[in-house]
């Protein structure tokens, strides 16, 4: 019975859905060929074999991010049909921009005297939340968004269904240390704002956004985490009436960007 109950404690449960791959030769093909679709690979630790280091040196050598489980078991109405071989791997719907790419676009064109935006998910987990956030980036006019490697949301159909489209026409990278790659934006001349519902944060409609700008959006009830808070030069927030202190993810980002749109476009007209 314990021995029972240990097993399932250690057993990595995923639902099949339509972002998943499976199977030592399709994953390997799709490290070989399109690794930048590829977001996280799930092997158990007991596998051995030429094929299986080949994948974990591949995924190492592309910054596909690797998680060993114990035991792998896909579940959802069709998992009996799939031999999973002992490996799982997540894909999403665009292809990832390596975060160096993205900080040399922003960098270029802050050296042109252009004022980019783009906008960071910290720990955001709803693919609803993250698919629309996305939409709104992109309708805004933001050159690319931001995403944790751990604890986000994937970049699945479901994200890719609430952006309407939208990830296909964004850069969109994936990192694995939101604090250093925030570090890294400063130092290629962004001002780092994260959104915030604190009572002494500035509210955005007395904030200049018209300067080279990354906001930091938290994820679902949690916010910003307090090492990614500690680089933002300036917190802000939305002045609120009512009874309600806090508002979706989704829907903040999209006031904070549509009121950057309106100070530095439709401001000047």
């Amino acid at each position: 019975m314990q021995k029972a109950e240990n097993q399932q404690r250690t057993e990595r449960r995923i639902r099949l859905t339509d972002d998943l791959l499976w199977g030592v030769h399709p994953v390997a093909e799709a490290l070989e060929n399109e690794a930048e679709r590829l977001t996280e690979i799930i092997l158990q630790k007991e596998k051995k074999g030429g094929k299986w280091e080949k994948i974990i040196e591949l995924a190492r050598t592309r910054g596909v991010k690797l998680s060993f489980v114990s035991s792998l078991r896909l579940t959802g109405p069709e998992s009996a049909q799939v031999r999973h071989q002992g490996i799982v791997a997540r894909t999403c719907q665009t292809s990832l921009l390596p975060f160096a790419d993205l900080l040399e676009r922003f960098a270029d064109r802050v050296k042109k005297g252009e004022h980019p935006r783009l906008i960071a998910c910290d720990s955001l987990q709803d693919p609803h939340n993250l698919g629309a956030i996305i939409r709104s980036a992109h309708a805004s006019g933001c050159s690319g968004v931001v995403l944790t490697r751990e604890r986000s949301a994937p970049l699945s159909g479901t994200a890719a269904k609430a952006s309407a489209g939208a990830v296909s026409h964004i850069d969109i990278c994936q990192v694995t240390n939101l604090t250093e790659s925030l570090k890294q934006l400063k130092e290629a001349g962004a001002w780092i704002f994260g959104a915030v519902k604190d009572a002494e944060a500035q509210s955005i409609f007395a904030t200049d956004f018209d300067l080279p700008a990354c906001i930091v959006v938290g994820g679902e009830g949690q916010g910003i985490r307090p090492l990614v808070r500690k680089q933002c030069d300036i917190l802000i927030s939305i002045p609120m009436l009512g009874t309600l202190d806090s508002l979706n993810s989704s829907v903040a980002a999209g006031i904070i960007l549509f009121e950057i749109l309106r100070q530095t476009t439709c401001g000047k007209e």
